[in-house]
């Protein structure tokens, strides 16, 4: 199991925001859903694109990769419609007094 990898405070993050943290060589996408936090690999599944780079929906709880419009759902990853089949790698998220915290369980 990896470390834990410090991404900002919650104040840095407010609702609707996304930025983009690193654990060793993997970019992982953190977003604020309403005050919920969660972590995706910051790659498209179809094409191997940064995720960050697209739109994030809050209303919907879902980000477009730009390159070809996949849809991921935030909290867990899965494609939500093509040209994605397969899901976008989901990390666990910890939040403390100091701030948000992600980590790669992977390693």
């Amino acid at each position: 199991m990896g470390d834990w990898v410090f991404v900002c405070t919650t104040a840095q993050l407010l609702p609707g925001e996304m930025t983009v943290a690193w654990d060793g060589d993997t970019a992982i996408v953190v977003l604020n859903h309403d005050g919920s936090f969660h972590a995706l690999e910051d790659r498209c599944s179809h094409e191997d694109y940064e995720l960050s780079t697209g739109s994030f929906d809050p209303a919907t709880g879902s980000i477009e990769c730009v390159l070809h419009g996949a849809r991921f759902d935030v909290h867990d990853g899965r494609a939500l419609c093509a040209p994605a089949y397969e899901p976008a790698t989901p990390f666990p998220v910890r939040v403390d007094e100091a701030g948000i915290w992600i980590r790669d369980d992977r390693k």
